[in-house]
């Protein structure tokens, strides 16, 4: 997200391994079929781009916009990802580097863009030590995502001053049903200082032009280092009673809250389900954390009644899995983790940086997720999209990208990826690693970048998967 003099916090040590696991196989695994429909588009020219987010218009479905950095950007499109145009003005000219966006539409149809930006990081993996004034943004674009709005709004300013905290991987979450507190904006992130790490949460009752102070809603302070320990990767959804549903990581714990009144005050955070650490690195990745998602499905009632699914990745099985998990009764009791990808156990091969959506219309869940199973030596990476419409019991597997990329650490592909779906056509998003190609490979349109600038020396790129699974059996749940 940050110019490579800027961001040393992107380097990050592997983590000691939790569980003992049986011998690799390495073996290499059945290609999976194609998911139907399947469009893939290239968004940048190789350059410094990664973590994208994607959100569909609740209010037309065929406003689609994807957010991703460096810097903060948008891309729109007005025909449900037929063809994808770049918006202007995005990114704050009074910081130097902006990112950790993320990007949702609220029940008006506007489109609410959200990110960090700073001039300075502080000490490496230890953000709050040295910081210089940072803050959490937001543009607002009440076209639903063409032109924003030409002043970002404030949600959280630090001065320049000693002693302030380092603001860190904000999330936006939007209240689109028709509960009491419909139109309300959640964003949440980790604050860092020079003893803790603190979850904490801001909203919005006026379309995002105020929010409130910052209010912690963990219940318990992590560790100060961007290591393991720390509280990170918040992740909210909201059900069809307003109640909003929020998790994040914890040590070795996936942590879980809920608001009932529009976020004014929240539960007791308490741990749902062991995961072990969730930042680790894969081959060739500097890292490939596995922060978890949440999402309802919100055609389930209300919050004694949401069906509630939480996905993340981690290896207790030697390799990388994802994993998904489901509560039927608004987050009180948690089935057992299901493994999501579908390849051989124990097969050497990796499964991560999985993000998670769950069909407003048909409650179908689908997660994408970075996958090597048919590389035996575990370098090469496709993007595979995973599909349940049994309420998260089993998942099947489909191929979104064609050709693999191989990753170089040297080159940042992030702390995530993108996916959100309406009415059985899904929208993922994320980064590959990749140099400039004399020809595109078939499921590739033209790049669209158009900034003229020098990027030979940088190689990810940006991309947006299509799927449509209308005419499919439906959701069985």
């Amino acid at each position: 997200m940050k110019n490579l003099s800027l961001v040393s916090r992107f380097q990050r040590p592997v983590a000691a391994v939790l569980f003992i696991a049986s011998p690799v196989l390495s073996q290499a695994q059945a290609p999976l079929p194609r998911a139907p429909q399947a469009q893939v588009t290239t968004l940048t020219a190789p350059g410094y781009f990664s973590e994208p987010s994607v959100a569909v218009n609740p209010v037309n479905p065929k406003q689609v916009v994807v957010a991703y950095q460096n810097q903060a950007s948008i891309a729109y499109s007005t025909d449900a990802g037929e063809h994808w145009e770049h918006a202007a003005n995005t990114a704050p000219k009074e910081f130097k580097v902006s990112g950790d966006v993320s990007v949702t539409y609220d029940n008006q149809g506007h489109a609410i863009l959200c990110f960090i930006a700073f001039n300075k990081l502080g000490t490496f993996n230890y953000w709050g030590h040295a910081t210089k004034t940072n803050a959490v943004l937001i543009r607002r674009s009440l076209d639903g995502g063409k032109t924003w709005e030409p002043a970002p709004i404030p949600v959280s300013l630090q001065p320049q001053q000693s002693g302030i905290p380092m603001e860190d991987k904000p999330y936006i979450v939007a209240d689109t049903s028709h509960g009491r507190y419909a139109g309300n904006l959640y964003i949440a992130w980790t604050r860092w200082s020079l003893v803790d790490s603190r979850m904490v949460l801001s909203r919005s009752t006026d379309d995002g032009k105020t929010w409130s102070t910052p209010m912690e809603i963990d219940q318990t302070p992590g560790l100060p280092r961007d290591d393991n320990g720390a509280l990170e990767g918040f992740d909210g959804a909201v059900g069809a009673d307003s109640t909003l549903y929020a998790v994040w990581s914890a040590s070795n714990d996936l942590q879980f809250t809920t608001s009932r009144d529009g976020g004014k005050t929240f539960a007791k955070a308490k741990n749902i389900i062991r995961s072990g650490p969730t930042m680790f690195a894969a081959q060739d990745f500097d890292r490939g954390n596995g922060f978890p998602q949440i999402a309802v499905d919100a055609r389930s009632g209300d919050h004694k009644h949401a069906h509630l699914y939480v996905t993340w990745s981690d290896y207790r099985n030697g390799d990388i899995d994802v994993f998904c998990a489901r509560s039927v009764d608004g987050g009180k009791k948690w089935s057992a983790p299901v493994r999501v990808n579908n390849d051989s156990i124990h097969d050497g091969s990796d499964q991560f940086f999985q993000w998670l959506t769950v069909d407003p219309v048909t409650g179908a869940i689908s997660i994408l997720f970075y996958d090597r199973r048919l590389d035996p030596e575990n370098k090469k990476t496709l993007v595979t999209l995973a599909r349940s419409t049994d309420g998260g019991k089993t998942f099947q597997n489909y191929a979104w990208s064609q050709k693999p990329f191989v990753a170089s650490e040297q080159d940042f592909m992030g702390d995530y990826s993108g996916i959100a779906s309406f009415n059985n056509r899904v929208y993922g998003a994320w980064a590959e690693d990749t140099v400039p190609k004399k020809k595109a490979p078939a499921d590739e349109k033209k790049p669209s970048d158009k900034a003229g600038k020098d990027h030979s020396k940088d190689r990810t790129i940006v991309r947006v998967g299509v799927a449509d699974f209308s005419g499919l059996a439906p959701s069985k749940q």
